[in-house]
């Protein structure tokens, strides 16, 4: 607790503002157990960079902690590019402070002698990943908290090649910003060096989004979509870019159109969970509708619900949607021709049926951990390879590399696309999912996502992963366990024979067990909310789309036993 006081009483000094002194001041006086959770550590860098709750406190999202970090990438940039008329560009989104925040950002790098180019109002986070690019930038950032609930804010970096930042560069920039104190930030302000920017990169960006994700479909003209951007900021470009490409027959959810930080209309802005689309479902079905899309605030993240075998309005998950959308993609690659560079990608979480999908193409298949920023980074590290696209579990996709993030606009149109052609061809995006099983094998996938909050949440989740590792199972759901892939030491251990093998990616506290029918189950904390998520992975024959039903069922059973068999339910 010494600790926590002396960090405390550190913001007391004339270089913080006086209401902030004001404020540590009573929590030192009236709140121990607030105080400490502000101020028990400095926030960290995760997987999607700065995000936490806002307020006083180290261990907040505030003028003081963002400038820290600006100022030591500021730093960063100067020494890297010493020379060079270094240029940065800043976004933000529709949550409390992001503005304002926003602005604090840009007079650290002004001060810092960086040019700034900063959108004059929300713009999307596949925006920002454009814009670095475009406006040939040295870095970006958006301050963003994704789909985190209204008390959060976040800030995420992103490099040269519009992809967040990955080693080395990361741990370079935490080393800078460990480095200093809060009164080495440089709040004077050059307001010479910061341009304001709208539609000009706009019109480029919807542009780009229309040319990587229409595909000419069919059928445009009787397809209807409900869209909702659940108060985020993809209303400001996801109309248009349907509109472009076609698509006549949009109805916007008028009560989630406004950009609103509170976010009133929903329990989340996440479209992973299905009451934030309930809304737009229930439009749908007074319309009549045949497809509804939802994005998180941000507008990097998407739920897509399509009407199923019954007729009913059903949302699709991020796995069925990935999956559905790169065999498009890989189809109209193939009509074109495979030049033997393509290659498709996901993470070490999501669906083992992208892998089965590229082998049956004849593409190359990449897989990299947890996080956007990693297959962003593939990339950039492979430049003779063409990616055709790829994605998540967790509801984001990117299509081609004009964006070096998820990107829920471009993912969006090309739904739709897919979709409109299906419908056309007197079939539907849900049965064309059910063709996807019968060829490459029914695969499905559930995700068990437990909440722990705080410090004491923090230590319950250590625990929990620690007993999974320590004490594995030797069998789930009747099929012996054959591999267990560790991430933290980069070894994959077949438990049956004794083989051992390394594994090529970077160390994450990551492990994964996987039987001899091919079920997997990972485990790992998240690294942008107090969670700790385990993923489910199933998969058999599916000879028939007649047998889908019955075949569903069998999985979903198979999926309630390990949830039991494991105690996560």
């Amino acid at each position: 607790m010494d600790n926590v006081l002396d960090s405390a009483k550190s913001w007391l000094t004339d270089f913080f503002d006086p209401e902030v002194k004001k404020e540590v001041q009573s929590l030192i006086d009236n709140d121990t157990e607030e105080l400490k959770d502000r101020f028990y550590k400095n926030m960290e860098f995760g997987t999607g960079g700065m995000r936490g709750i806002m307020g006083v406190g180290t261990n907040r999202i505030n003028k003081y902690t963002l400038g820290k970090s600006t100022q030591g990438l500021s730093n960063y940039l100067n020494k890297t590019y010493s020379g060079e008329e270094i240029k940065v560009v800043i976004a933000y989104d529709c949550r409390h402070n992001s503005d304002t925040l926003a602005k604090t950002v840009a007079e650290v790098l002004s001060a810092n002698n960086i040019k700034v180019y900063l959108y004059s109002s929300l713009r999307t986070t596949p925006q920002l990943s454009f814009s670095v690019r475009h406006l040939n930038c040295h870095a970006g950032i958006v301050l963003t908290a994704s789909h985190n609930p209204p008390e959060y804010n976040g800030y995420k970096v992103y490099w040269t090649d519009g992809g967040q930042i990955v080693p080395p560069q990361d741990g370079e920039i935490i080393s800078e910003i460990d480095a200093l104190s809060f009164e080495d930030i440089k709040f004077n302000v050059n307001d010479g060096l910061i341009e304001l920017i709208d539609s000009a990169v706009d019109e480029a960006f919807i542009n780009e989004s229309v040319k990587n994700g229409n595909f000419n479909a069919s059928g445009k003209d009787n397809f209807k979509i409900v869209f909702t951007s659940l108060h985020g900021t993809s209303i400001t470009v996801i109309p248009e870019v349907l509109k472009r490409a076609g698509y006549k027959n949009v109805t916007v959810i008028a009560e989630q159109a406004e950009p609103d930080g509170n976010f009133p209309t929903v329990k989340s802005p996440n479209p992973e969970e299905p009451e934030a689309l309930s809304m737009a479902i229930k439009k749908a079905e007074e319309l009549d509708a045949d497809m509804v899309v939802g994005t998180d605030p941000d507008s990097d993240r998407l739920g897509i619900a399509v009407r199923n075998l019954d007729g009913q309005m059903e949302i699709v998950n991020g796995n069925q949607a990935m999956v559905l959308m790169t065999r498009f993609l890989l189809e109209k690659q193939k009509e074109k021709g495979f030049k033997g560079n393509e290659f498709i990608a996901t993470t070490i979480v999501s669906t083992p049926m992208m892998e089965v999908m590229a082998e049956a193409y004849g593409v190359e298949f990449k897989t990299a951990l947890t996080g956007f920023k990693w297959i962003g980074k593939m990339i950039k590290d492979f430049p003779q390879s063409r990616f055709i696209g790829g994605g998540e579990e967790s509801f984001g996709y990117m299509v081609g590399d004009f964006v070096r993030d998820k990107d829920a606009v471009t993912a969006t149109l090309l739904a739709c696309e897919i979709a409109a052609q299906a419908k056309a061809n007197g079939s539907s995006f849900y049965e064309d999912l059910i063709d996807c099983y019968v060829h490459y094998g029914f695969y499905k996938e559930h995700l068990i996502s437990l909440t722990k909050k705080g410090i004491s949440g923090a230590e319950e989740i250590k625990q929990m992963l620690k007993d999974f590792k320590e004490n594995p199972v030797s069998s789930v759901a009747g099929s012996q366990i054959k591999w267990i892939e560790d991430y933290n030491t980069s070894m994959a251990k077949n438990v049956l024979t004794g083989e051992e093998k390394a594994i090529d990616l970077p160390k994450a506290n990551v492990l994964i067990y996987e039987t001899e029918d091919g079920t997997r189950i990972a485990a790992r904390p998240s690294g942008t909310e107090p969670k700790v998520k385990f993923y489910i992975s199933t998969n058999t024959s599916l000879d028939s789309a007649n047998n889908y039903k019955k075949v569903t069922e069998q999985l979903n059973a198979k999926i309630r036993n390990i949830v039991s068999e494991l105690n996560l339910g």
